[in-house]
């Protein structure tokens, strides 16, 4: 059991979870815990969320093999949104086939991709 958990009452249940590769220090994605996933995470030292789209509980990598194995765990002063630091297993950790979910960079005229595809969703999910 963790020493300190996240108040999830000030998100109505939720917290953000902002996951970050441990050797690079790049920003892989930001997610949602519950706190079934904090403890699923707590306990086996792989990445758990709570999908808000499907409303259950997501082990990071069950469906794509692209797991992520807890390195850190860190939490805010204010203990409601907690950083995950990880090895990405597979080098992706986007559902859309990207390392990064921050893969589009933004400017005034246009959305331009900055990554490369590691895998092809349809291939993964069968989709």
């Amino acid at each position: 059991m963790a020493p300190v958990e996240p108040d999830f009452e000030k998100g109505n249940g939720l917290v953000p979870v902002i996951t970050q590769d441990a050797a690079t220090g790049k920003v892989l994605m930001l997610a949602y815990m519950n706190k079934e996933a904090w403890e699923k995470t707590w306990e086996t030292r792989e990445a758990h969320y709570w999908s808000r789209s499907r409303k259950k509980l997501w082990h990071k990598g069950g469906t794509s093999g692209n797991v992520q194995k807890v390195k850190e765990i860190l939490i805010d002063c204010d203990d409601d949104t907690v950083l995950l630091k990880v090895d990405q297993i597979g080098g992706a950790a986007c559902h859309t086939g990207y390392e990064t979910c921050f893969y589009r960079k933004l400017d005034e005229e246009r959305v331009e991709i900055v990554a490369e595809k590691i895998f092809d969703p349809k291939e993964v999910y069968g989709k």
